[in-house]
């Protein structure tokens, strides 16, 4: 068998070659990890999970609705949100549009019943909806205490109200008589007689639905 003998210089260059082949993988892969890690740590962290019941989940509530809305004041104590912050009544006597109701809890003797009050519905009605009464006879019930009382109680439900429960139902007031509401949309009325004109308000205490005329309890 015939040994063919490479010169001395060429074996040396083909060793050199080979042992740099995978030095160059090496260095590749490395740079590759490097690649990756840089990548990986450049990249935003994943958003918490907002699928019903789990974690991250917000939820929240709709937004008042109705024309009357226009007229409760849009920034201050007043509006959607400093409503938002106070207990019923005490959010009640920040909204020019209900100062008359302000006026009857008051006598009545109920702000710290509506402030304490946990998940409350109010039916709030507006000045205007006591400026249907005659005056002499709205003078007499805000004389009379106890008729008075048994009048605003009676805008009171004991639990909180979404929207989509008005459509249909009757619910028992703090006055112990029902009281019942229908519509759909944003086209709701209490006991067929007094229209919501803006409702799902929000206080830290009750959902508020402002209503156009005042409701009297049935006669028991």
């Amino acid at each position: 068998m015939t040994v063919i003998r490479l010169p001395r210089s060429i074996a040396t260059v083909a060793t050199v070659a080979a042992l740099a082949l995978p030095l160059a993988a090496c260095g590749s892969d490395d740079k590759k990890d490097e690649s990756a890690s840089k990548t990986a740590a450049s990249a935003p962290a994943a958003a918490p999970s907002t699928a019903a019941g789990g974690p991250g989940t917000t939820t929240s509530a709709a937004a008042p609705f109705g024309a009357g809305c226009s007229a409760v004041p849009v920034t201050g104590a007043g509006s959607f949100t400093g409503m938002a912050q106070d207990p019923v009544a005490t959010a009640a006597s920040n909204n020019p549009v209900l100062s008359t109701l302000v006026a009857a809890v008051k006598a009545a003797g109920l702000v710290d019943t509506l402030n304490t009050a946990q998940n409350i519905t109010v039916f709030a009605p507006t000045n205007d909806a006591f400026a249907k009464i005659p005056k002499d006879t709205l003078d007499k019930l805000l004389a009379d205490k106890d008729t008075l009382t048994k009048v605003l109680t009676y805008h009171v439900v004991g639990q909180r109200l979404a929207p989509a429960r008005l459509a249909g139902g009757s619910f028992e007031t703090l006055e112990k008589q029902p009281l019942s509401t229908k519509g759909s949309g944003d086209a709701y009325t209490v006991n067929d007689t007094s229209k919501v004109v803006c409702g799902n308000v929000s206080t830290a205490n009750a959902t508020v639905y402002i209503v156009d005329t005042v409701l009297m309890p049935p006669a028991s």
